[in-house]
């Protein structure tokens, strides 16, 4: 029995129970009717995933593949990044082990993009492999993943999650790029929102002009990685995305989408929107409209394959739900294990809270990007 199933059953049985309470007191008819959180509870339970991946061969992933990213880019719609734009050098600081460019890029009809590129000082014979990082949740943004610790907060936010994974890939030697998502950091009036999450607000705004939230942040990480693969140092044929929290949903994304990206490594990001939309949930920043209806998080994170996934979960993580998480690595499984690559999808079930691990990140990322450097 599933998780879904027991979910199903335990929402039958809960609702029966109400009813046989209600008949008994007199009041059937305003108990028959569940509230807008016991329904959403119940379609939840029974959403469809319609389009689950069931096959057993290379050429059944490889199809379904192909189908699920068409839905999957159907639900999101428009999120290409925009072919020519203008950089903005902001501020260009120089510290002790790399460079931070401090850019914005701007394109007709596209809302800027605040970037940090993160170079090594020491010029190298061969181009350099570069890594798109992206930062979560969070009031400093792109701040802390590129380790500007002289700013309020911010040196307090990395201790608390090891969060400055953009300078340590700088300092491993990987050229390294950090956009500021929506709405985030700078790119966001906290102040003007009160107690409501900004998040929520921003994807009900945009519905109404019909944009999706995380498709133009996707659109803002392709642009990004676009922005790196273009660097007269970076080799584009050795490109990486890392992320936590919400990096790491939109690192779980942006790899399924584009196959340029060698190798991701997702950190504290494997729980379902399937077990998400069951509680009250309000981060519009993770939800694809009608995704449900056809797949959940582990259909998605089934597109990376057969390229080299690292999830990163801690075992202490309580925005992670354990059982819901180990039936999203074997939906992932099944995918990779079609295609032969089962050795290419990595657990690293750390010790520890939310935060980014990267014991087994670094190797990974040294073997895949720097081979024949």
């Amino acid at each position: 029995m599933t998780i879904s199933d027991r979910l199903t059953r335990r929402n039958l049985l809960q609702q029966s129970t109400a009813v046989l309470v209600a008949a008994a007191t007199g009041n059937l008819l305003a108990e028959e009717t569940p509230t807008a959180h016991q329904q959403l509870q119940q379609d939840a339970a029974a959403a469809p995933l319609a389009m689950k991946f069931t096959g057993r061969t290379a050429d059944d992933c490889r199809q379904w593949q192909q189908q699920f990213a068409a839905r999957l880019r159907q639900c999101l719609g428009p999120y290409q990044p925009p072919d020519q734009w203008t950089t903005v050098v902001e501020r260009v600081v120089k510290l002790e082990d790399h460079v931070r460019q401090e850019l914005v890029l701007k394109a007709p009809g596209h809302a800027s993009l605040p970037v940090y590129l993160l170079l090594p000082h020491q010029p190298v014979k061969t181009r350099l492999p570069g890594v798109l990082a992206l930062h979560g949740h969070g009031p400093y943004g792109y701040d802390t993943v590129a380790g500007c610790d002289n700013r309020p907060g911010v040196a307090k936010s990395i201790e608390s999650a090891n969060y400055d994974y953009g300078r340590q890939l700088v300092r491993r030697g990987f050229a390294t790029v950090v956009p500021c998502f929506q709405p985030f950091g700078r790119r966001v009036d906290r102040e003007s929102y009160g107690s409501d999450d900004p998040c929520a607000i921003t994807f009900v705004r945009m519905q109404l002009l019909g944009k999706v939230l995380i498709a133009e942040n996707l659109r803002d990480s392709l642009w990004a990685l676009e922005l790196l693969a273009r660097q007269e140092r970076v080799d584009a044929e050795k490109l990486g995305c890392v992320g936590l929290s919400y990096g790491g949903r939109m690192t779980m994304l942006t790899a399924a989408l584009d196959p340029r990206i060698r190798v991701a490594v997702v950190s504290g990001a494997l729980n379902l929107m399937q077990e998400r939309v069951q509680v009250r949930y309000s981060c519009g920043a993770q939800v694809i409209p009608g995704l449900l209806q056809y797949g959940d998080v582990p259909e998605i994170g089934s597109l990376i394959a057969p390229r080299p996934c690292i999830w990163e979960i801690g075992d202490q993580d309580g925005l992670i739900d354990q059982e819901w998480a180990a039936q999203g690595l074997t939906r992932i499984r099944s995918a990779y294990a079609a295609l032969g690559a089962g050795e290419q999808l990595h657990v690293d079930r750390f010790p520890g809270k939310h935060r980014w691990s990267g014991r087994l990140a670094w190797p990974l990322l040294d073997q895949v990007l720097k081979q024949d450097a």
